[in-house]
């Protein structure tokens, strides 16, 4: 881990090397549960597991890549390369659904023996895991605004989803061979996997969105813009604001911002000023990295007291 990492980029890191850890153990876990007890939601659940495992070591290098301080070929520092982690674990996310789906497809057609019942209790236990993981992970990632993070919880949560998906499918094919003879009762928990299949796509596509936004450099909301402005417009010497750009770098912003002041303000003046304007703004928004601001001559008629 980089010496230059942040405390929140550390506790981002330590997030994901976790999810590293538990996904190994449960793909592995539902993997030997999902052969050896004849249901192809575990097997679909294992292959989830084995995407999150992959999404985590994304996750971490997107991470440990934005941590990185600035440089000379990488003046705004390196905290795109947490966005594009992101989009690559959202891709990942749609991909596994796709392969899920078509598994889930072709299990369905063909015929095959009833799950055994105790994988339904692997199951409860994934679960009862996953679902703590995805709150705790997801917590994180919303305290830091880390696309990276959230997409990592969106996998831990799609893990759950698929599990609890599997139960209820392995439940009804249990359920169903005992009341009815009839040999489609065994598919059910195929059908459930492929339910779990749309859940993990829709998942995946919500979740490439904001990194998609973020590497586009879109403008974020109010929330943000707003203490900004407020903040230049409390500056001594500002009269007005002209122009606000705000972008994401990771869970870093960068500003460029036009502010007026009396034109008869001398040169060493207005740069006092936008220094003012430049702490003003960093100490309003602590994730403001960077500030760059362009005096302008105000242009209406000057405010007496100012």
């Amino acid at each position: 881990m980089s010496s230059a990492a942040s405390p929140a980029h550390r506790a981002a890191i330590r997030a994901a090397q976790l999810g590293l850890v538990v996904n190994a153990l449960l793909a592995a876990v539902k993997l030997a549960a999902g052969l050896l007890g004849h249901t192809y939601a575990l097997v679909a659940d294992a292959v989830e597991s084995t995407a999150d495992i992959v999404a985590s070591l994304v996750v971490w290098g997107g991470l440990h890549i934005a941590a990185q301080p600035a440089d000379d070929d990488h003046p705004y520092g390196h905290g795109k390369a947490e966005s594009l982690a992101a989009a690559v674990v959202s891709l990942m996310l749609v991909a596994a659904a796709a392969g899920i789906a078509v598994e889930a497809v072709r299990e369905i057609r063909t015929p095959h023996r009833p799950p055994a019942a105790w994988t339904l209790l692997v199951l409860v236990g994934v679960v009862a895991v996953k679902g703590v993981l995805s709150r705790r992970v997801g917590a994180l990632g919303d305290s830091l605004d880390s696309t990276a993070v959230s997409a990592d919880a969106g996998h831990h949560l799609s893990d759950a989803i698929t599990s609890a998906a599997a139960f209820v499918g392995i439940a009804a094919a249990l359920i169903g061979s005992r009341l009815s003879p009839n040999p489609a009762w065994a598919a059910a928990d195929d059908w459930a996997a492929l339910f779990a299949a749309g859940v993990i796509a829709y998942n995946g596509v919500q979740l490439l969105r904001p990194a998609l936004h973020d590497l586009m450099d879109r403008m974020p909301g109010e929330e943000v813009t707003a203490p900004v402005e407020r903040a230049a417009r409390g500056v001594a010497g500002v009269l007005d604001v002209e122009k606000l750009v705000v972008r994401r770098a990771g869970t870093a912003l960068h500003v460029d911002i036009h502010v007026q002041a009396d034109p008869r303000t001398p040169l060493d003046a207005a740069h006092v000023i936008s220094g003012m304007v430049k702490g003003a703004i960093r100490a309003a928004v602590p994730r403001v990295h960077g500030v760059l601001v362009h005096m302008e001559p105000y242009e209406g008629q000057v405010r007496r007291g100012r």
